[in-house]
């Protein structure tokens, strides 16, 4: 009897374990889905995840999603986009790639990874993500990315 109350006890204790959520001090190498920020601006749902906050490369990628059924989603994100950082840094993106036109718009959105050759994610803790005029409104995505 002793013996199978302490094999349960050992069994229950894995699985707990197991179970136990993880804590996360940083956006850099978590899953999307952690990174995803969604916002309702009039009309239209805005939907931003970061495609390579941990590997960006050339270009910082983010996806974009809207949706909508009353507003015509043929606007330019390069024009209305702008990335900035909590050291000062203000990026304009460099391409919106998705078709135009309709009520459901998915692209990615990209900005220059670099600045006079530095990383523009050095010393960087929050960056945010504004798109401007998308149904007369503003939305405001923001990610806490620790010390990076």
């Amino acid at each position: 009897m002793n013996r199978f109350v302490l094999i349960l006890l050992l069994t229950v204790s894995l699985f707990l374990v197991a179970c136990a959520p993880t804590q996360k001090d940083s956006a850099v190498g978590t899953n999307t889905d952690d990174l995803t920020r969604t916002e309702i601006q009039g009309e239209v749902t805005l939907k931003v995840t970061p495609l390579n906050l941990d590997n960006p490369g050339d270009t910082l990628k983010f996806e974009v999603i809207l949706d909508t059924h009353t507003v015509e989603l043929d606007m330019d994100l390069a024009t209305l986009a702008t990335l900035t950082t909590d050291t000062g840094l203000t990026l304009q993106p460099t391409l919106w790639d998705a078709p135009k036109g309709g009520h459901h718009a998915e692209g990615t959105l990209a900005f220059p990874a670099t600045l006079d050759g530095k990383s523009i994610l050095d010393g960087v803790k929050q960056l945010t993500l504004t798109i401007s005029d998308v149904d007369n409104a503003t939305s405001t995505f923001t990610w806490d990315l620790g010390t990076k």
